[in-house]
């Protein structure tokens, strides 16, 4: 599709250009000749046409509503939160808008400026917006469909490059720079949002929710890995002008919030939507995130809740603590990833057996005595072969026996009981969150993130995975909303 195509702002004009160029496609010629190739260039024509079509309608909407008195008044009481003392009206500017369809609008709009008294190179460094523009959420030159969308795909595809020519596709023809600026962009409003919730509940001023009343709450957590880019200190490279690097692998720590009905299946609705988080914070800035989380949800309100997570010490520490003081309630469940368990036994099966048939015939036994609630039974049962080995095949099993051990004393391997409430034994999703989030697109040798970037993708990928990127879109397109504070 080609670039820049400039708003005839003429419906009549749009309607009939579009009717012409797809009449044409409509023709039903040399159809002998036809095969399933050229339906597919028919159908992208037409589709393109449309687009474009879309795009116009789009550019004549904002260009009405960009004369209208009303609207422009609006728009300034609606970004009076913006201004400054010394903020003033500094007449007109000229704008250009992206539309779907590569179709640019030029809107002349009210601009103000914040005049600094800082000088710098015998100027007053001043700082304006259209307050329209901003109002809008269209600063950055695009539509809020066409912003959202770049940052949809920006995130979820599996690289900038797949992103650009997944919107060259839906009519989006922008630089692979630009597609990276925006989806950054994006995303840090979302990440300022969720810092801005933060602190609301450090002052008190997050309301408690319902979402979760009445409800069986899952919360899994578990951590992945990612590279992280460090730049080194000194002079830069003389050649390339820049600083080098080192790679430093860093986890960063993801939860999932979800409830299950009470057949034990996931429910996945607008009403009770999934909550997907993370940071590549420690685990201080991860409680944070997941105490605004729990309280905007409810969950004091809920029926039962299952913390579920792997043996990772400092889930155990701090978490269950914070649950407590949140006010969950009374039917309140700590669980050792089944899964996670089960590996500690294949390890030590792998040790105490040299004959294959009777270690997979004791590893099948011990799962099921663990699924039914007898873990002491098979802790003494794993003691006795400990007895008998000596060497490093003892500390492996000592070091199995002992995950185990721990696990049973903290009341955490209460599999029977949880299976009775018909709530999950596993942390399957938290693993899936884990490997859409990160594995397929920020994990990899060849990977190096910059942090403040890795946490921007974590956050966007985790909304799109949770099924709430429109909510999430909603409230970043909200946020230039900021009336005059009142008194």
């Amino acid at each position: 599709m080609e670039k820049n195509i400039y708003a005839t702002l003429d419906l009549s004009k749009s309607l009939s250009d579009f009717k012409i160029q797809v009449t044409k496609l409509l023709e039903l010629t040399d159809v002998r000749e036809w095969d399933g190739r050229i339906v597919k260039e028919k159908e992208q024509k037409i589709r393109e046409a449309a687009l474009v079509l879309a795009g116009q309608c789009i550019a004549l909407f904002l260009y009405n509503l960009s004369t209208s008195q009303e609207a422009l008044d609006t728009a300034i009481n609606q970004t009076q939160g913006w201004w400054q003392p010394e903020t003033h009206k500094h007449g007109w500017r000229k704008r250009q808008i992206l539309t779907i369809g590569n179709v640019l609008v030029t809107l002349n709009l009210p601009y103000v400026v914040t005049r600094s008294a800082k000088k710098e190179k015998n100027k007053l460094e001043n700082q304006g917006f259209c307050p329209f523009l901003k109002w809008l959420g269209m600063s950055s030159g695009l539509t809020p469909l066409v912003w959202s969308t770049v940052a949809q795909y920006g995130a979820i595809a599996s690289s900038f490059e797949a992103a650009h020519t997944i919107l060259m596709g839906w009519g989006i023809n922008i630089s692979l720079k630009r597609i990276e600026r925006l989806t950054y962009s994006f995303g840090k409003i979302g990440i300022n949002l969720r810092q801005s919730k933060i602190l609301n509940r450090e002052l008190g001023n997050l309301p408690n929710g319902n979402v979760l009343k009445g409800q069986k709450v899952v919360i899994a957590v578990d951590g992945g890995r990612t590279k992280i880019r460090i730049n080194k200190k000194g002079r830069k490279n003389s050649q390339t002008n820049r600083h080098g690097f080192i790679g430093k692998w860093i986890e960063p720590k993801l939860v999932t919030i979800y409830v299950v009905d009470e057949q034990g299946k996931k429910i996945k609705n607008s009403d009770i939507p999934i909550t997907n988080d993370g940071t590549y914070g420690d685990y201080k800035v991860f409680l944070q995130i997941l105490e605004a989380h729990l309280v905007s949800l409810g969950i004091n309100q809920a029926k039962q809740v299952l913390l579920i997570a792997d043996g990772a010490e400092w889930i155990w520490i701090h978490i269950p603590p914070l649950l407590e003081r949140l006010g969950c309630p009374t039917e309140t469940y700590q669980l050792f990833d089944f899964y996670h368990v089960t590996e500690h036994l294949q390890i030590f099966a792998d040790v105490a057996f040299n004959d294959e048939k009777e270690r997979q015939h004791w590893f099948r036994k011990a799962r099921k005595t663990l699924k039914k609630g007898n873990a002491l039974a098979l802790i003494k049962q794993m003691d006795e072969f400990i007895r008998k080995t000596t060497g490093e095949r003892c500390k492996t099993m000592v070091s199995q026996r002992d995950y185990l051990l721990r696990a049973y004393r903290e009341g955490r391997l209460n599999y029977a009981k949880i299976l009775l409430q018909n709530l999950p034994i596993g942390s399957g999703a938290i693993e899936s969150l884990i490997r859409q989030v990160v594995n397929l697109r920020m994990k990899g040798n060849s990977k190096f993130w910059l942090k403040d970037n890795a946490e921007i993708m974590l956050h966007l990928r985790c909304q799109w995975m949770a099924g709430s990127w429109n909510n999430f879109c909603d409230s970043i397109l909200t946020s230039f909303i900021k009336p005059k504070p009142v008194g």
